[in-house]
């Protein structure tokens, strides 16, 4: 198959292939004699592969190294576990993250009176102006 028809089968886009390619996560594509790249099924299943493990946030890197291993017989799952799990602590990381950045707007937008005046609590926070939390609203 072309790369447009890889690219809708795999949920990617052609840049993302290429982009793949040029990184060395999937070998280099086949040629046709017009000089259309050709993709095997082999190469659609590991675009598959990659996607999916970027979608869980695995970085391109450490997608490589999972699609190394899933094609290494000789492969012990613990190597595997111990990345699943490192990828875990780094997405609580990042939840407990988010919750704090939202904790913070969703304060100061409490605060703003939403009005016609220019007083605003929400560009207060991000100018760094020390906002009392004890004020009426």
């Amino acid at each position: 198959m072309n790369i447009s028809q890889a690219a809708t089968a795999a949920g990617l886009t052609s840049k993302t292939i290429r982009f793949y390619e040029q990184q060395g996560v999937i070998p280099p594509a086949a040629r046709s004699a017009n000089g259309y790249r050709i993709y095997t099924e082999q190469q659609l299943d590991s675009l598959r592969f990659i996607k999916r493990s970027r979608d869980m946030g695995f970085s391109l890197d450490e997608s490589r190294e999972l699609l190394q291993l899933s094609l290494d017989p000789s492969r012990t799952s613990a190597s595997v576990k111990q990345k699943a799990e490192q990828q875990i602590t780094r997405i609580d990381q990042q939840i407990e993250a988010l919750q704090q950045m939202r904790s913070l707007l969703e304060a100061a937008a409490n605060r703003c009176r939403g009005d016609e005046s220019a007083e605003c609590p929400i560009l207060d926070q991000l100018n760094g102006v020390a906002v009392d939390n004890d004020s009426p609203e």
